[in-house]
């Protein structure tokens, strides 16, 4: 049994140790109706397809998702990465939006970039 434990600590630190997904960047260039490509820079340690940065979503103030990039595969050899996502539409009156990113293991960040909508 004490063998088996051991074997789990030694494997579980690797899950634990690469933290939760986090953009370190997020830019918004809207046009005139508010519609907007958003590009977003996101570090995470990715380790393979069991443990790595899926997704980001832009989020207005009330926690309402306005647009989601999936990224469907694991980039353990590019970090941080930037994609971009077109199309996101902002509603009227909102002036800031929250930039957050997800991993399979984690889950939501806490942590997120602002942008201010222009």
């Amino acid at each position: 049994m004490w063998r088996a434990l051991g074997l789990l600590a030694l494997c579980v630190p690797g899950l634990v140790w690469a933290g939760e997904a986090e953009v370190l960047d997020a830019v918004a260039d809207c046009d005139a109706r508010r519609v907007c490509r958003f590009t977003v820079t996101v570090r995470h340690a990715d380790t393979g397809w069991d443990h790595y940065a899926d997704a980001w979503e832009v989020r207005a103030p009330d926690g309402a998702v306005l647009g989601r990039r999936v990224l469907l595969h694991p980039h353990e050899t590019e970090q941080p990465f930037t994609r971009s996502l077109s199309g996101v539409a902002i509603p009227p009156g909102v002036e800031q939006v929250r930039v957050v990113a997800h991993d399979l293991v984690h889950g939501w960040g806490e942590a997120g970039v602002s942008v201010r909508i222009r």
